[in-house]
């Protein structure tokens, strides 16, 4: 029976497993709170050591973001990544810009196929069980909420959903449903109901009234 692992040993053997699958080490990853980035468990958070990270973004524990070389995968500020979010740049850049919400949920990215690239702008809410892939531009502002699987989508950039405007926020999927090659401008939405149907497109200040 061998001896215990020693802790400098646990660490070195985690580090190890890590660099075979291209992750930051332990100590890399927490050297990324000198500029103000919140790692708050880094036993259960995987980023590659090609991701290029900004400043003042929060991960909660179990969060994964990979990339297959340099320059595939860029994070801006005050982004939030709750746990389950994995953002998985394969074959394509994916770039996201300022202040977004992922989760709480299980929020996956992922350019997977030939010519895939996906632009997120900033202070979006990407909440619930959400699958992003393809060609798709995710507007400043914008939403997709719920149960939600999509690929090639345009979604027009606005306000926040803090915006006291409705129809002039981000566009807007929520509900549940699959969609492809979906375009929304600025303040439409889909709720989906089993599919994203394009005859359902509404202006948001249908479901809020009050926010005119």
């Amino acid at each position: 029976m061998t001896g215990d692992i020693t802790q400098s040993g646990l660490i070195d053997l985690i580090d190890q497993q890590r660099s075979k699958l291209g992750y930051l080490s332990i100590s890399a990853l927490m050297a990324l709170t000198r500029t103000g980035n919140v790692i708050l468990d880094p036993f259960s958070t995987l980023i590659s050591i090609h991701a290029e990270i900004g400043r003042d973004n929060i991960f909660y524990p179990a969060v994964r973001l990979d990339a297959t070389s340099p320059e595939m995968l860029e994070i801006g500020r005050r982004n939030t990544f709750y746990g389950n979010t994995v953002i998985d740049a394969q074959t394509g850049l994916i770039t996201i810009g300022n202040g977004n919400l992922f989760g709480e949920g299980c929020v996956h990215v992922a350019t997977n196929q030939p010519g895939a690239t996906i632009i997120i702008g900033s202070d979006g809410r990407y909440r619930g069980s959400i699958q992003i892939s393809g060609l798709s531009v995710l507007g400043d502002g914008s939403q997709i909420l719920g149960n939600i699987i999509v690929r090639d989508v345009q979604l027009g950039a606005g306000g926040s959903f803090r915006h006291p405007i409705a129809d002039e926020r981000g566009a807007v999927l929520k509900g549940m449903g699959e969609g492809r090659g979906i375009t929304l401008e600025t303040g439409q939405v889909i709720a989906g109901n089993g599919t994203l149907a394009p005859e359902n497109v509404r202006m948001q200040s249908f479901y809020h009234p009050d926010a005119k």
